[in-house]
């Protein structure tokens, strides 16, 4: 059986996410695996099938201008084809157009009839030959924002509404960008960054120190899980807002402290190290297998003192005795409004109701552990979204029926300076366009 091309294997994912609405990065993945793709086509297929799902709003635009019908009409499998050869014509300087064209029109040929590769042919080369059409034909100035930076109209509107234009715009256009890779050192095995830097050189990785958190670096070019830094435990890939959290908690040394939603437990491990390996730390998941991830890195890490349990954290106090933490971390199950670089079917998947569903989790969980803090400790609450109701909204929810916790200024003092101008009290809402990381909100309250 003849091996697929990485067009061919682009269009198979692209088709299971529209149709079975599957993870984007999980799929891929898996689909790098199965199919054995070489290493030197890796880095085309995966800009292939994120750049496509990224840029979808807008490819669908300047098709509907060039296909006869609505694209609606069309079989999924030529709408995407379409797409992620025009995202490749548009977007991917390194790839001939027409060595695109041709490829599509093979693809086309293989899959349905001659028919559909004649009209795949035909509307590829009569948009080479015009070249792409304006925006300026829509007159609605949220349609307009929305389809040239690719996001659902009504997630637009919703962030103008928090945010205002500009902000908006400037999400919306870094969302289309890919992601940089970063990685906390752990400090408990390098005391000097520097050094990992010169020793990741060494295997082929350059880096740079990070911009946003001191405990990061960031990645220019190379693969850092190949390397022995990455397997001895002397960094972890994480994104840079992200590492900001475990420092908001302020956890110490001897410390007992509750993880309720800690999978795949980037967040408790930098907590442990931040906490010299000494102390408590439970980690809770609802699932099994993402315990494990936590057991996995914990164990790459050399941390023994995080304890792992699958539980629904909404239950936790029939697992735990009223005030047993000094500290307590709900890093919430979210939309995950803020990482749509790093998964852009986010932006596809999620609608307006999956906001309003999830804050009533959200705030279950905020509850259950209250009780389980100690007088004088804290829970910080963070998330991967933006969204002002799954963050400062269920933080003044939860404080209306909490007379006993207030919202803790003193956060400031232990997350960088550069977040100056960001904080609202004891709370910090992080954009994706503030420092080029994953968008992030963290807030601190404090038991009294």
């Amino acid at each position: 059986m003849k091996k697929k091309n990485v067009r061919e294997v682009a269009l198979d994912i692209l088709l299971q996410i529209e149709k079975n609405q599957a993870y984007s990065n999980l799929l891929l993945n898996q689909t790098i695996k199965r199919e054995k793709i070489n290493e030197k086509d890796i880095g085309l297929l995966t800009e292939i099938v994120y750049g496509t799902i990224q840029r979808k709003n807008t490819l669908d635009y300047y098709l509907s201008q060039f296909v006869k019908i609505k694209l609606k009409k069309l079989d999924d499998w030529v709408l995407v084809l379409l797409r992620l050869s025009l995202y490749q014509i548009i977007y991917l300087d390194r790839v001939p157009e027409r060595a695109v064209v041709h490829e599509a029109v093979e693809l086309a040929k293989k899959k349905g009839h001659k028919g559909i590769s004649a009209m795949v042919n035909g509307t590829l080369r009569s948009l080479l030959r015009q070249g792409v059409p304006s925006f300026n034909k829509i007159e609605d100035p949220i349609e307009k924002l929305a389809i040239s930076y690719s996001h659902p109209i009504w997630l637009t509107k919703r962030w103008i509404d928090q945010f205002g234009e500009d902000k908006t715009k400037a999400v919306c256009e870094i969302n289309c960008t890919p992601p940089m890779v970063t990685a906390r050192v752990n400090k408990m095995k390098v005391r000097n960054i520097d050094e990992v830097i010169e020793k990741l050189e060494g295997e082929g990785v350059i880096c740079e120190r990070g911009d946003l958190s001191d405990d990061a670096i960031k990645v220019i070019k190379g693969t850092l899980p190949n390397t022995t830094a990455y397997k001895e435990g002397m960094v972890t890939i994480q994104d840079e807002s992200s590492m900001l959290v475990a420092r908001a908690l302020g956890a110490m040394p001897k410390m007992k402290v509750l993880d309720s939603c800690a999978a795949p437990g980037g967040k408790t491990t930098h907590i442990a190290e931040l906490m010299n390996n000494e102390g408590e730390i439970c980690a809770l998941d609802l699932h099994e297998h993402k315990v494990k991830l936590i057991d996995e890195q914990a164990s790459r890490l050399n941390l023994s003192i995080i304890h792992t349990k699958a539980t629904d954290s909404r239950k936790a106090n029939e697992v735990f005795e009223k005030e047993s933490f000094d500290c307590i971390l709900v890093d919430a199950p979210c939309t995950g409004l803020g990482v749509i670089r790093r998964k852009p079917d986010i932006k596809w998947q999620k609608q307006e109701a999956d906001i309003e569903r999830i804050t009533l989790i959200q705030k279950d969980i905020l509850s259950a552990v209250a009780p389980l803090l100690k007088k004088g400790g804290t829970i910080v609450y963070s998330t991967c979204t933006i969204d002002d109701l799954e963050n400062e909204e269920v933080v003044k929810s939860f404080l209306n029926e909490h007379s006993n916790f207030e919202l803790d200024e003193t956060l400031k003092e232990r997350l960088p300076k550069k977040l100056e101008g960001l904080y609202n009290k004891g709370m910090v809402k992080i954009l994706p366009s503030d420092f080029n990381t994953d968008g992030f909100f963290i807030s601190s309250l404090k038991k009294i």
